[in-house]
């Protein structure tokens, strides 16, 4: 059976998609870009500051679901300059420091709202 997952603590979707849908025992989070759920608007700053406000954005999403960050099994970054890699990668230590899951990291062309990062996961909720 799916549950679709929302939480007022991450942003609403800005498209026809859900935060997150939960099927058994996985939860799948859709990409999540930097956006402030308090204010609806883009988070400025560094790649840091937005690596941030995703991954914080994730959490509260695994967390509405039941999980925690520790449950999370996969990751892809999509990030629009490879180069900001290691700055992305010291934030991303922050948040995974003891469970690291598996992951991916991407360089595209273009990311919606022309953001530098997007950041979906899968989390395993069985416990």
């Amino acid at each position: 059976m799916k549950e679709v997952i929302f939480t007022k603590k991450a942003p609403k979707p800005i498209g026809p998609y859900s935060q997150a849908v939960k099927v058994g025992s996985f939860l799948f989070i859709s990409g999540q870009i930097p956006i402030d759920p308090e204010t609806g608007k883009l988070v400025k700053g560094d790649i840091k500051a937005q690596t941030r406000r995703v991954l914080e954005n994730i959490r509260a999403i695994v967390e509405a679901a039941g999980g925690s960050l520790e449950d999370i099994v996969k990751v892809t970054v999509y990030l629009r300059d490879l180069d900001d890699f290691q700055a992305m990668n010291e934030v991303y230590a922050e948040f995974f420091s003891s469970s690291k899951p598996a992951r991916a990291v991407v360089e595209v062309s273009r990311l919606p709202k022309d953001v530098a990062i997007e950041v979906e996961a899968i989390a395993y909720l069985g416990k």
